[in-house]
């Protein structure tokens, strides 16, 4: 004997007019870009494309180029890494008081600062900090810092305010002092996950480090720019093999740790 589905719910007015914006919208930004379709599947480009890929091959091998480049991929690693582990702690210290756990002000402070802090782009950070910090791999680390604890820290608010906070509770009506209760009953509830984040990031700002050298931050973008600027390309596509390995070495490397944290 099969069974009746249930009636779908009605929708309201409110849900037919954002689907009709969100239309609307997409049909506005294709009328106004001026996008030439016919242009860019023309004979001539596909020629011109040809000619400019043919360019980059074959790849330079020279040793001492190699060992340049394998140094930059080392800086772009650090870059990343160091930036990460700043941005967790400066995440884990703004997202106590944005989870909600401190005073409402406080809570509205450290959300209007995370929210300022990952609005900006980590070429914009690269870009002020550049001014400060000067040129080199110092201020891209610093940009991906700041841009990264934005988003770290309303990742593990989030988690935070997600956490059952009944067993916190019950240490602390024991005893307990509050921040012995968070270390031992909501912190780790909330460990795995703020662990997943973090590597997730990290991938992100493998990537990110590697543009970043492009506005002068060092790495294996600053030696692309070089090479592209004096349209080197040779050297411009043994630059970009790097980059490709490198980030597919730490997907790789953080999609296994992530699968060992979560099991």
């Amino acid at each position: 004997m099969t069974r009746r589905l249930p009636a779908a719910p009605p929708r309201q007015f409110s849900t037919w007019l954002l689907g009709a914006g969100l239309v609307a919208l997409v049909v506005a930004s294709f009328a106004s870009l001026p996008l030439q379709w016919s242009a860019f599947f023309s004979p001539d480009a596909a020629t011109v494309t040809m000619e400019f890929l043919a360019g980059f091959a074959p790849p330079e091998t020279a040793p001492a180029f190699l060992r340049k480049t394998a140094l930059a991929a080392l800086e772009t690693l650090s870059m990343s890494a160091i930036g990460t582990l700043l941005a967790v702690g400066g995440g884990l210290a703004l997202s106590l008081p944005a989870s909600g756990r401190v005073k409402r002000v406080q809570r509205i402070v450290a959300r209007a600062v995370l929210n300022v802090l990952r609005s900006i782009p980590e070429l914009v950070w690269a870009s002020l900090l550049l001014v400060a910090a000067g040129l080199g791999p110092f201020a891209g680390t610093l940009a991906l810092a700041a841009h990264t604890s934005g988003v770290l820290g309303r990742l593990f608010a989030d988690a935070l305010e997600n956490t059952d906070p009944h067993p916190q509770r019950s240490l602390v009506a024991n005893g307990a002092s509050p921040g012995a209760a968070f270390c031992y009953a909501t912190l780790p509830q909330t460990l795995p996950q703020m662990l997943s984040y973090t590597l997730y990031r990290w991938e992100n700002n493998i990537r990110a480090a590697a543009v970043l050298g492009v506005v002068g931050a060092g790495g294996l973008g600053q030696m692309l720019k070089f090479h592209l600027s004096l349209f080197q390309m040779q050297s411009a596509a043994t630059v970009i093999i790097a980059m490709l390995l490198l980030v597919a070495l730490v997907d790789a490397a953080s999609f296994a740790l992530r699968r060992a944290i979560t099991r």
